[in-house]
């Protein structure tokens, strides 16, 4: 009979982190002697090597992979090398301990799927130890065993090891993390590694391999969505070939796609190999050519994906960055970002915070050091198709450039931010414009005044829901047809079936804005009274207004400053609405009755240039009321 074929081993990517001189390479290279993974010799010839040099032998020569790494005695760059126990395969990954090459520590651990903390016993945590900590739960690591090493050194003390473990699990606590395991080690004597150590008859939990072994692997890329960014399309005879590798998921002829941002749908109609047979499917890791059914224009750094499961479109997000540039990271700077097969020109557009290592907390800053960690939003003028890092490690990933080298990594946060796709995709066919038989100018000489909206935008408890109705009455008083679109009142009927995730504010304030824009076409003045948190939702209210106000006025009523989408920014910060909290929602928001409430857990955006600021922390009701009134008869010019 011929030889069975063995099924394929699982792979796992383990970091391996702590402080300088706690035993890392040490560990690591008894680890590989005592699973049998290293190659034949290798031991051997180390064994020769120090021999010959004179010096004496040390298990993190197996490991340390570098000529000048061996000469300095420290690692300074991170090795992946691979072993193998009963259960799997490893991949582990050895991150260095020194202050000044945590850049190298992140970049080992932005690919692992859990990590080893090394802690010596005798030295007890260090400022490294709870700094690795911090970076791990940042980077979303959460499988964690600690290693109490060099229990030799303290006479394999029980009473030693109970010290630090509870000292660092109530660290961890802090971070909201629990660990694993925590295991005491001797690593230099091979104590708990493979084998139970007879010198800790004390501990009864499991070695360092059987943790491992006990670890739960990522999902396989191919098990993920749909994700094959567009490299470059070729023409060969008649066919397009559309070529990429695909990121994540699995492809096959037949299957519908959906390119974005462009929002275009097309069948596989083949999958095209160089040098190779034509094949049926593809998945994650392949790089393959895609023809269609149909001819579309499809451009480098599109995203296919599968219709049900497609990456969310936005141009905005909130990013975690590890910044590398000498030059500070500043507010407001554009960089070019480099996302998959795509490069963009994005903006700064927020520091939310700075991770401070020395406290190992975030505090505001306005500018982002060298080696520094920060949640900033990003904003680019053009739509991204994106993943968030938890649902994709491949594509939630990303880099920032100053157009020559890369400044930045990071990774993309979307909670509290909308999927724009449906915004901006026209679903209705077949439909034909009808002309009014009544024009602007007529609307204008009857009412005395022409159309607009007033949109007023701010936190909840800023006062927009009072003012509006207030500014109302005395626009009636003197005389404007004005109506009041308000929150509450909209979601009772035109808005009823929807909630408050992101998506479904966004689709609300769409509707909002079409709504209004058929109000000031009619020649009325509408004021909405929305908190309205995205810049973009108020930017395409604004546009639905002009787009139907500049078809239906002549060429000779368009002037530069007959503008009819009014932005009110009424302001007031966050501790000023929460102290008023007129209905209670903050105080249900903070305790969490209610989720993604705007300015505590979903972000709200100030507006850049609105036509008028009111300020209600300085202005009465009434002050507030006749500074809109002024700036409305100023501007509506009402007819003779």
């Amino acid at each position: 009979m011929g030889k069975q074929l063995e099924a394929p081993r699982d792979l796992m990517r383990i970091v391996i982190v702590g402080h300088v001189d706690h035993g890392k390479s040490t560990l690591v290279g008894r680890l590989f002697h005592d699973t049998g993974s290293l190659p034949d010799g290798k031991f051997e010839a180390i064994k020769a090597m120090c021999e010959r040099r004179g010096m004496p032998f040390e298990w993190a020569f197996l490991m340390d992979a570098f000529q000048s790494e061996r000469d300095q005695g420290i690692t300074i760059d991170t090795a992946q090398i691979w072993f193998k126990t009963k259960a799997r395969d490893y991949t582990i990954i050895d991150a260095p301990g020194h202050r000044e090459f945590i850049k190298n520590m992140i970049t080992g651990a932005s690919s692992a799927e859990a990590a080893l903390m090394l802690i010596d016993a005798g030295q007890g945590i260090q400022q490294q130890s709870r700094l690795h900590a911090f970076l791990l739960n940042l980077l979303g690591v959460k499988q964690i065993v600690v290693l109490v090493n060099k229990m030799d050194l303290v006479d394999f003390s029980a009473a030693r090891f109970d010290e630090i473990a509870r000292e660092y699990s109530a660290y961890l606590g802090s971070l909201g993390i629990k660990a694993s395991y925590i295991i005491p080690l001797a690593a230099r004597d091979g104590d708990n590694i493979v084998a139970k150590s007879a010198r800790t008859q004390w501990y009864q939990g499991p070695t360092l391999v059987e943790a491992l072994d006990s670890f739960t692997p990522a999902a396989p890329l191919a098990a993920l969505p749909l994700r094959l960014p567009i490299q470059d399309i070729y023409k060969f005879d008649e066919r397009r070939i559309l070529a990429g590798r695909i990121a994540s998921g699995r492809l096959k002829v037949g299957d519908t796609l959906l390119f974005s941002p462009s929002n275009k749908t097309a069948k596989v109609a083949s999958l095209e190999g160089w040098s190779a047979p034509a094949a049926s499917d593809a998945e994650a890791g392949q790089s393959v050519g895609v023809t269609l059914d149909e001819q579309l224009f499809i451009e480098r750094g599109e995203i296919a994906s599968h219709v049900e499961d497609a990456p969310i479109e936005t141009n905005v997000f909130k990013a975690k960055l590890f910044w590398l540039a000498k030059k500070p990271l500043k507010l407001g700077e554009n960089y070019r970002l480099r996302l998959q097969t795509r490069d963009v020109n994005v903006v700064v557009e927020s520091i939310v915070s700075l991770y401070d290592a020395d406290s190992f907390n975030s505090r505001p800053s306005e500018i982002v050091e060298r080696n520094d960690i920060a949640d900033v939003i990003l904003r680019s003028p053009a739509l991204l198709a994106l993943d968030g890092v938890e649902n994709n490690p491949k594509t939630g990933r990303f880099v920032l450039s100053d157009r020559r080298n890369i400044i930045a990594g990071g990774t993309i946060a979307l909670e509290g931010y909308p999927d724009q796709r449906r915004m901006v995709t026209v679903r209705s066919s077949n439909i034909t414009e009808v002309a009014h038989g009544v024009t602007a100018a007529q609307r204008t000489l009857r009412n005395g005044h022409p159309g607009g909206v007033l949109w007023l935008t701010g936190l909840s408890g800023a006062g927009k829901s009072t003012i509006a109705m207030a500014v109302e009455q005395e626009l009636f008083r003197r005389g404007f047809h004005v109506f009041v679109l308000d929150g509450d009142n909209v979601r009772r009927g035109l808005s009823a079936n929807l909630g408050f995730a992101p998506e479904d504010r966004a689709e609300n304030i769409r509707r909002i804005g079409e709504v209004a824009a058929l109000f000031a076409e009619s020649g009325q003045i509408v004021i909405t009274a929305f908190i309205s948190p995205y810049r973009t939702d108020r930017q395409r209210a604004r546009q639905a207004t002009e787009s139907l106000s500049a078809g239906s006025l002549s060429a000779g009523a368009r002037k530069a400053d007959a503008t009819t989408f009014h932005e009110i920014y009424i302001k007031a910060d966050l501790a000023t609405c929460e102290g008023r909290d007129p209905k209670g929602l903050y105080q249900k928001a903070r305790s969490g009755e209610i989720a993604e409430f705007t300015g505590i857990s979903a972000p709200y955006e100030p507006p850049l240039a609105p036509e008028l600021v009111v300020d209600t922390q300085k202005l009465t009701i009434a002050d507030a009321v006749a500074s809109i009134v002024a700036y409305v008869e100023g501007r509506f010019r009402r007819a003779g």
